[in-house]
């Protein structure tokens, strides 16, 4: 962890920003060159840091990696306490004639009653359309329903190029389309907001209504220990895809490949995993993240007129992570701006500064600076004695 801020500058206050992906791309090693993938996007799961893409934000039909936004809303749904792991859900002839669209299906049966967890297991491992349905039917009343939610929630998470019109990702006569940034900005949102559910994504086989256990298609867990999710999909529009993360020493990635093409699902999935895998390890080889702050750790002081102190210890609201190229850690800067005057009342939480991140000149990460406890005004002739001092400032 870098060192607790001791000086800082003082001008005017700049826009707030997470991270600066773009300063961080001009600093990259050009990625892997036998990639085929039509569009990829590779990013760090702490700092958002993007390293490498391609025709990231082209808009593209999202196959079953749709599942991965239905199993955010049932995630969300579960944390929210609104459904429970033990519940119960009714299986309809909808769900079950999805189920008999395409070779991925949970084996469920009309008017059958299924475990949520069974649901989630058979939408994530088998990748069943039948189990998705059940689930959407479960949490909305309907598909059409739950398909509004999917898409209000990708305008919330700022996945910008997203449409969807059904839960599994089947070919719709509407059109539907994600790209490779937005999901992965939904694969980072699952990954950190719903932990306790993530591991049913590194599970290599479930068994539900048949005598054989069902493989996960992510060649990936088989062959790679740091790999411990996410989701593949293939249609014949879309191509082989496969949004994958993995942890290695503290660090993880999200990658996510679409648009392979291969002469049969066997060559299809083993292309998608090459070059997932080859994409991830030239990421973990090349870049290196840091934790440089902790969320309400004080930084430094502001000083503060007219109030009942004369001076705020500031942090910041999370933690403030960076993806730099390997063995440039030394060669970061912090740079402070505050506002250049602050008088009481100070509200706690509120931005009275910015702290980036500097490397050769250039911002990588920016963070708001928020008061860490309130001051309040000061008694009058400390107010009196701070305006006659302001005169002179």
């Amino acid at each position: 962890m870098m060192p607790i801020l001791k000086r800082f500058f003082v001008s005017g206050l700049c826009a707030t920003l997470l991270l600066s992906g773009t300063a961080l791309a001009n600093l990259q090693v050009p990625p892997p060159s036998d990639l085929t993938a039509r569009n990829y996007i590779l990013l760090d799961a702490h700092s958002g840091a993007i390293l490498a893409e391609q025709d990231a934000d082209a808009r593209v039909e999202p196959a079953s990696l749709t599942k991965i936004m239905t199993a955010y809303l049932v995630f969300q749904a579960l944390d929210q306490g609104t459904i429970q792991l033990t519940d119960k859900a009714p299986v309809s002839e909808q769900a079950w004639r999805t189920g008999m669209r395409g070779a991925s299906r949970m084996f469920i049966e009309v008017g059958s009653e299924v475990m949520v967890e069974d649901l989630l297991r058979g939408m994530i491992v088998q990748s069943g359309n039948d189990a998705s349905v059940a689930l959407a039917e479960l949490i909305a009343g309907s598909e059409g329903a739950f398909v509004d939610l999917m898409n209000a929630q990708a305008r919330r998470l700022g996945m910008h190029n997203s449409r969807f019109q059904n839960s599994h990702g089947l070919p719709s006569e509407e059109a539907q389309y994600s790209s490779a940034r937005d999901f992965s900005i939904l694969a980072r949102a699952l990954i950190h907001e719903f932990p306790q559910y993530y591991g049913y994504y590194s599970e290599r086989s479930f068994k539900y209504g048949i005598d054989q256990p069902q493989r996960n298609r992510n060649l990936l867990l088989w062959r790679d220990s740091s790999v411990d999710g996410m989701k593949t999909g293939w249609t014949s529009a879309a191509g082989y895809c496969l949004v994958s993360s993995a942890k290695r020493d503290g660090m993880r990635l999200v990658s996510v490949v679409m648009g392979i093409d291969a002469p049969n699902h066997e060559a299809g999935g083993l292309a998608r995993a090459n070059q997932t895998q080859s994409l991830m390890n030239w990421g973990f080889r090349q870049f290196e993240t840091h934790r440089l702050y902790a969320a309400g750790q004080p930084l430094t002081e502001a000083r503060v007129w007219k109030g009942d102190a004369n001076a705020v210890p500031v942090g910041l609201t999370q933690d403030l992570y960076v993806t730099i190229p390997r063995g440039r850690y030394t060669q970061m800067q912090p740079h402070v701006e505050l506002l250049p005057r602050i008088e009481a009342p100070v509200l706690r939480g509120h931005s009275y500064g910015e702290l980036s991140i500097l490397l050769d000149g250039q911002p990588i990460a920016r963070q708001s600076l928020v008061a860490l406890q309130g001051i309040d005004q000061g008694g009058f002739s400390r107010r009196m004695l701070d305006a006659f001092l302001l005169l002179f400032h």
